[in-house]
């Protein structure tokens, strides 16, 4: 992973690293790792987002290693990394195209706001740059915007962009795009969807005909569903991982705005709960700024090894 786009991770979680390794240090000025200074290493933890099963994890892995030893800040922050990159490891994959699949359609679902639009525009440019050919669907039909900033990264990418009139129909329009994508045998379909979480149950219902009508012409796509995450939303974003898992088979995570969080420690709470794959991380608007994840430079960055 380039120098740049580390250094932007690491000062995107500066504000999460702050407030653990403060805290870190304010408990561990060279002292013995006892039950006490467990109970108040978990309670640093939780309130930096690890989540219950996260805290406890890494807790259990320094009872068992540690209990009774006297111990520095950085002797603790070095083994915090090393936990949190060994439950970070097992979901840390890179999104893997299927060349058998022409196209390979990824539905990308999310709540508004999440920066599902731009991860898709983002996604498409390292495509062209490996020389794929993607195409986009600009699906979430009730938002003119989301359309728009959609028919901007196809420019700027030169992606065609599948468009619709507002308030058409986002599974007859998905049923074009790849009806469109096959006969130009395209890599990659990326359908962006809305979002609008208030009303769940109509939401359900179009992500569910999408791809009913998706599966009339591909009885295997989509290929892969990714789940855009918010990191800012913190434990928020567990929730939506539920509710999403509900709605549709969400198959990978992307987390984006790592760089305006103090919730970093989300991603841990996030692996723990539900074993998802996490293919890439956010730190910014630019195309470059979006990476496949990498669980011992996230660890790293996030303690403030």
């Amino acid at each position: 992973m380039p120098v740049g786009f580390f250094s932007r991770l690491k000062e995107g979680l500066s504000r999460s690293t702050q407030k653990l390794t403060d805290g870190i240090t304010t408990v561990f000025r060279k002292r013995r790792l006892d039950d006490a200074a467990l109970e108040e290493l978990e309670d640093l933890l939780i309130s930096a987002d690890l989540g219950t099963e996260g805290a406890r994890r890494v807790i259990a892995a320094f009872r068992r290693s540690r209990f009774g030893k006297e111990v520095t800040d950085d002797e603790i922050k070095q083994a915090l990394a090393e936990e949190i990159a060994a439950i970070l490891t097992p979901v840390a994959k890179p999104l893997e195209l299927d060349p058998s699949k022409q196209p390979h359609v990824i539905l990308v679902v999310g709540v508004n706001g999440t920066g599902k639009t731009t991860t898709i525009g983002k996604l498409a440019r390292q495509y062209r740059e490996q020389g794929k050919r993607p195409v986009l669907v600009a699906g979430d039909t009730f938002r003119a915007a989301a359309v728009e900033q959609l028919q901007i990264w196809g420019e700027r990418v030169g992606a065609p962009v599948v468009a619709g009139g507002t308030g058409g129909d986002p599974a007859g329009l998905a049923f074009d795009a790849l009806t469109r994508a096959q006969a130009e045998r395209a890599d990659v379909l990326l359908i962006d969807t809305a979002g609008r979480l208030h009303n769940k149950a109509a939401l359900m219902e179009e992500l569910r005909k999408v791809i009913r009508v998706l599966r009339k012409q591909d009885p295997s796509a989509p290929h892969s569903v990714l789940l855009v995450l918010d990191a800012t939303t913190g434990q928020n974003a567990v929730q939506q991982v539920r509710v999403f898992k509900d709605m549709v088979d969400v198959t990978g995570l992307v987390v984006t705005k790592l760089d305006g969080s103090a919730r970093g420690g989300i991603v841990i709470a996030l692996a723990e709960t539900f074993g998802l794959p996490v293919h890439a991380v956010g730190v910014g608007e630019q195309a470059g700024d979006l990476r496949p994840f990498d669980a011992v430079e996230f660890a790293q960055g996030l303690v403030g090894v």
